[in-house]
């Protein structure tokens, strides 16, 4: 594949570039997170491929990336419970990232607001 190495540090700048995304951890291993919901993260279970990042994305979305490119995306029965996909840093393109990121910044948005929607208010 021309063009930059993807690993985690490409990760993070892309990440980074995304409103309220800050720099975290997750079980140890570096992360970035938008409003402590996570976007990505090296994949450290065991099941997961070495040079696999798990990005936070809805079910419906993983399970069209998964059908559309299997080459890059994939799921392990450990993740299989968990809005993620698995993805082969190897194999993915800068541009795909850039969009897979955006899919998750999107999604940890929603679920954020969701959540505050939900929320009791507090009398005046």
């Amino acid at each position: 594949m021309p063009g930059k190495k993807i690993d985690f540090d490409l990760v993070r700048q892309i990440a980074l570039a995304l409103p309220g995304v800050e720099e975290s951890t997750m079980y140890g291993a570096p992360a970035v997170k938008l409003r402590k919901k996570l976007l990505a993260c090296p994949a450290i279970h065991r099941s997961a491929e070495p040079n696999t990042l798990a990005v936070r994305i809805n079910f419906e979305e993983r399970d069209e990336l998964i059908d559309a490119d299997p080459d890059i995306y994939y799921l392990k029965d450990h993740y299989a419970n968990y809005p993620v996909v698995l993805v082969r840093m190897s194999r993915i393109s800068a541009d795909a990232l850039r969009d897979l990121l955006g899919m998750s910044w999107q999604f940890a948005k929603s679920s954020t607001k969701s959540k505050r929607s939900r929320s009791p208010r507090r009398a005046s």
